[in-house]
């Protein structure tokens, strides 16, 4: 059993992640989805980067960070997409993390994180990042025990079925592979 931080993309807590959290937790994890935006969401990315802007970047970091601060000896910290960037910069905080994963997009690496169990699923080709991104991820590695898996010809968010974005077959793929992952932890 795992406890887990889920953060949220930049369309704010929605159904996605909060169905998502509810199959880890049938699975025997305890998940906390923090609420980055204070229950405000978007339809489109562009509305998501609206309110990101009005509520502030700081002010959702500060937020991720401050609920990781929260969280319990060995939290795995999760995200998807703009929260995946935000389980990164919670990992500066708490470099004793059991485990990261990232969904639609990989985050910052912090220095110190040798055998860290790291886990990546992203459309490949990703909409929001070059390729170049994702192999000078992998080679920045610092040491993590990393996995990473590239869906082809999906969305940004394929886990997402209120999204054009959406694949079945992709989201069940990372769906099984990411309870496998926590399984493991």
């Amino acid at each position: 059993m795992a406890d887990i931080l889920l953060y949220h993309s930049v369309l704010g807590l929605r159904q996605v992640e909060l169905d998502l959290a509810d199959q880890w937790r049938n699975a025997g994890h305890n998940v906390v989805t923090p609420d980055l935006f204070k229950g405000r969401q978007a339809g489109t990315y562009d509305e998501g980067f609206v309110i990101l802007k009005e509520i502030g970047l700081q002010v959702a970091a500060d937020r991720a960070i401050k609920a990781a601060e929260q969280a319990q000896d060995g939290v795995v910290l999760a995200g998807v997409s703009m929260g995946a960037g935000m389980a990164a910069r919670a990992w500066q905080q708490r470099l004793d993390a059991k485990g990261i994963l990232f969904i639609s997009g990989p985050g910052p690496w912090p220095n110190d994180v040798a055998g860290t169990p790291v886990q990546l699923h992203a459309a490949r080709p990703e909409p929001f990042d070059e390729e170049e991104v994702f192999e000078d991820w992998q080679a920045e590695n610092p040491g993590a025990r990393l996995e990473v898996y590239r869906y082809d010809n999906v969305g940004h968010y394929f886990l997402d079925p209120a999204l054009a974005d959406f694949s079945e077959a992709a989201s069940e793929q990372c769906r099984e592979r990411c309870l496998k992952f926590l399984s493991a932890l």
